[in-house]
């Protein structure tokens, strides 16, 4: 079976910009993750990310994203449509973003065949380490977008039980 990898991009001190962060904490509290997916809280490693992309075959990337559309929504692109819309996932001006560094993957002939970026419009990208009203409940509907796109390939994240007590 194919490697599938899971990737969390943003900066968790920037309240919204940590949007890919949160996602992956939430996913990984509560669903078990198969053999042949990979998950990685990528933060703000930019081109330390490329062995990670480089060793999967399809790529899901938590992210935020500058549009207009209204803070908390949420839309999955493929890269060829984020290129060509020509959105900025990188934030930070300092930042190399996740479109530059899988073209890096791509020149070396290892990029993954499949990449879909699952988004959300932020509010706030001041200092802060929660997410803002707007894009908080963002997080769960995000997850459950990629619960189908993962689905699509055959590919089920079981929830896990909730502890009860304390």
């Amino acid at each position: 079976m194919d490697r599938i990898g899971i990737l969390g991009a943003g900066n968790l001190l920037l309240t919204d910009e940590g949007f890919g962060v949160h996602c992956i904490r939430r996913l990984v509290e509560q669903y078990r993750i198969p053999e042949n997916v990979a998950v990685l809280d990528g933060g703000t490693a930019g081109i330390m990310l490329a062995p990670f992309m480089e060793e999967v075959k399809s790529l899901y990337i938590f992210d935020c994203v500058n549009s207009e559309e209204p803070a908390g929504t949420i839309r999955c692109f493929s890269q060829e449509e984020l290129r060509s819309a020509s959105m900025h996932t990188s934030m930070s001006p300092h930042q190399l973003g996740l479109m530059e560094v899988l073209d890096l993957c791509r020149l070396r002939g290892k990029a993954p065949g499949d990449v879909k970026v699952i988004t959300a419009v932020p509010a706030n990208i001041s200092t802060g380490m929660e997410l803002s009203p707007q894009v908080a409940p963002a997080v769960d509907k995000a997850i459950d977008m990629l619960l189908r796109l993962l689905e699509e390939k055959g590919v089920i994240l079981e929830r896990k039980e909730s502890v009860s007590g304390a």
